[in-house]
């Protein structure tokens, strides 16, 4: 999976603009992107939301998104929100 990270300083991105700009970033090379989960650790949220939260020591939503044709992770801020596309 490729990874992308981008740190925003002088600004307090939120959820919804690094959503934007995460899809933006995923639609350049693949139009047909689709975000596959993702998580907001400002909130301590996540999707998909699951019973179990990690698997193998790894968060389950992470492991979601690789498992389900993730090719793109995208970080912003040391993982305080992350995108997962396919």
């Amino acid at each position: 999976m490729q990874r992308v990270n981008f740190s925003v300083e002088g600004y307090q991105l939120d959820f919804e603009q690094a959503k934007e700009t995460g899809r933006l970033i995923a639609e350049k090379e693949n139009e047909f992107a689709t975000l596959v989960s993702w998580c907001d650790r400002e909130k301590g949220k996540h999707s998909p939301c699951c019973l179990k939260c990690e698997f193998e020591g790894e968060a389950a939503w992470e492991v979601y998104g690789r498992n389900h044709e993730g090719r793109l992770r995208i970080s912003f801020d040391d993982d305080r929100f992350v995108f997962i596309y396919s």
